[in-house]
């Protein structure tokens, strides 16, 4: 029986990525969704593209970025999904190479258990370019996968684990049912599923399959 679901959030519970909507507002969209995209496809070091990325974001006010964040899209069938876990007895949480003040709301409104991601500094209210936290690394969700497994006493076997680019590969190494969610390629060559089309329901379709290959 699954009892562990993890999510990545850009692009996988959240229709977009985050970061690329903060640049927006500065008129860097295009540069930053282009280091993005050289980074969820393996090509770059994700510290280092982060890095470079959250320093384009210097001087955006904190306030904006709190209005923006509570405003993302949610992928479609995030809520249903979420919830249809939770009542098979999951515990449902995210992992992102984001930011927190997006997980964090996005935590509430799905009513996740937990989200872990990382926190953009401010001084007086303007971001500094800076970040910092727990899920800055490549191999950051699988570390944190692992000490959740310890904690809560749940297996590989018992884990789902959900993404769609080359920094979910460290958590895909510790669950047992691993969905590359219209994923880059370097994701999809380490799934046990792959799903195509922009809807989360598939995933809670896939739950429901192994526990019932598992039960027969």
């Amino acid at each position: 029986m699954l009892k562990l679901a993890v999510f990545d959030f850009d692009s996988t519970l959240m229709d977009g990525e985050t970061i690329d909507f903060l640049a927006a507002e500065l008129g860097l969209e295009e540069e930053v969704a282009a280091i993005t995209r050289q980074a969820m496809e393996g090509k770059l070091d994700f510290f280092k593209s982060l890095q470079a990325r959250v320093a384009l974001l210097e001087g955006l006010p904190r306030v904006r970025v709190e209005e923006i964040c509570e405003a993302l899209p949610f992928m479609p069938g995030a809520l249903e999904t979420v919830a249809g876990l939770k009542r098979r007895g999951c515990k449902v949480i995210c992992f992102s190479g984001g930011f927190r003040v997006a997980t964090s709301h996005a935590a509430e409104v799905l009513k996740l258990d937990a989200d872990f991601a990382n926190i953009l500094h401010d001084d007086e209210g303007i971001l500094t370019g800076k970040v910092g936290g727990e899920m800055m690394f490549g191999d950051s969700k699988g570390k944190m996968l692992v000490r959740l497994q310890n904690l809560l006493g749940i297996t590989p076997e018992e884990t789902l684990a959900v993404g769609d680019g080359a920094n979910d590969l460290s958590m895909f190494a510790h669950a047992a049912t691993r969905v590359a969610f219209c994923a880059k390629p370097v994701l999809k060559e380490a799934a046990t599923h792959i799903v195509e089309r922009r809807d989360l329901t598939e995933v809670l379709a896939i739950a429901e399959t192994v526990e019932a290959d598992r039960a027969s």
